[in-house]
């Protein structure tokens, strides 16, 4: 019954027409902001997914790495386990080390990978070739891809590079010499054979060699490695394989899934998704003062209706909550608008790719859009919050007028 009379409320007219400019003006303020609430987080979701995927490319599912130091032991007996396990679909053993690149005057410091013949099982780095092909090459002809970033430092195109370039590469172990450090390092000559681009961060950072050529340089024995790199089979879990190989391993190995190897920017993704929640709540909070005005004025004119219900029998609470359900619905008409807009929006601009990104130095030329269900129960949660608050007040302020009879 109280939603029948906030209907008929809606839809009557006012005598003050100012009531009816606030009504209006308080939905569409609704209407706006739901529709930034949808797309602004949209597009977040989009830009998550892009950067998830892009770094699920280069980061696997699990990664084991050494607690100290920079070198694990892995005897053949656990290699065996890891290939044994059912929840495992590949894995792939890498050496790792910081090299000191030149091509002829130019010098770029970067870190170099060995992977074994499995890596392309276990990575997305070969899907993510930019120009020429992923060839690591042998242990007396090494071949080197390169990041993109690290390509454009050294000032070469990797699949065009006449001469070879030349790697230094410190030895575990060996003394430093501080008057000439080369002479602590392995040096050797290195071929280029394609470059990939996922991300800025990573193609600055890494290029990529074959593992026989990396555990001679570093001058690593047979057991020893920097990392194992794990492929998960797609009904596996990660967190009950990370126990399972934890356990296997004991405290001298780190398991981390890939939520942890980049939990630094899952982090800062979250927090800038919340903090523009907060903001647009805030926003929220400002409109809904345009709706308490509105109720306020539709309160003192509808104070005759207000002591003829109460005259009839109607308590306060029945009184409360017609001026709630007024409260409601003119949130709910604005919020299902701006719903119904933005889907046409987020829609249109998948398709039709309405607004671009500037600068033309990202994979994609438009701002990409993911539409959660999650996001829209907690818009519309937030939404009816925020109207019921707002209409507390004016609405508490009905239930309780008192009845006034006059006498003759």
């Amino acid at each position: 019954m109280n939603f029948l009379f906030a209907w008929r409320y809606f839809k009557a007219k006012k005598s003050t027409n100012a009531i009816n400019v606030i009504a209006w003006v308080s939905m569409i303020a609704i209407m706006c902001i739901t529709f930034a609430f949808i797309v602004v987080l949209s597009v977040f979701n989009g830009f998550e997914g892009l950067v998830k995927s892009l770094y699920s490319s280069f980061y696997t599912d699990i990664r084991i790495s050494p607690v100290k130091g920079k070198l694990i032991n892995l005897s053949e007996a656990q290699l065996q386990q890891f290939r044994s396990n059912p929840a495992i679909a590949h894995f792939s053993l890498l050496a790792e080390e910081k090299a000191l690149l030149l091509n002829g005057d130019v010098q770029v410091i970067a870190d170099i990978k060995g992977v074994d013949e499995h890596y392309p099982e276990v990575s997305g780095v070969p899907q993510k070739m930019f120009r020429g092909s992923f060839n690591t090459g042998s242990t007396d002809y090494p071949n080197l891809i390169l990041g993109n970033g690290v390509e454009n430092a050294l000032g070469l195109e990797a699949d065009k590079n006449i001469y070879p370039l030349t790697v230094y590469i410190f030895k575990r172990g060996a003394a430093v010499n501080t008057n000439d450090p080369y002479q602590s390092a392995s040096a050797a000559n290195i071929n280029t054979a394609g470059t990939f681009l996922i991300q800025a961060d990573i193609d600055n950072k890494y290029a990529l060699t074959n593992l026989s050529f990396m555990k001679t340089m570093m001058g690593l024995k047979e057991d020893e490695y920097s990392a194992v790199e794990i492929a998960l089979k797609e009904n596996a879990k990660p967190d009950d394989v990370q126990r399972a190989l934890r356990s296997m391993l004991g405290s001298n190995y780190k398991v981390e899934t890939k939520y942890e190897q980049n939990q630094s920017l899952y982090s800062v993704m979250t927090m800038e998704k919340w903090a523009t929640y907060g903001i647009l709540t805030l926003m929220l909070i400002v409109a809904a003062f345009t709706m308490i005005g509105g109720l306020t004025m539709l309160v003192l004119e509808k104070q005759k209706d207000i002591q003829a219900l109460k005259a009839m029998g109607a308590d306060n609470g029945l009184v409360q909550k017609i001026f709630l359900s007024e409260g409601i619905l003119l949130a709910g008409i604005g919020a299902g608008a701006g719903i119904v807009l933005a889907l046409i929006f987020c829609w249109m601009q998948v398709k039709f790719h309405l607004i671009p990104l500037e600068g033309g130095t990202f994979l994609i030329d438009y701002y990409p859009v993911q539409i959660m269900p999650a996001d829209f129960i907690l818009i519309l949660v937030t939404v009816v919050l925020v109207a019921v608050l707002a209409s507390w007040f004016p609405s508490r302020k009905a239930a309780l007028q008192p009845i006034e009879l006059k006498t003759s």
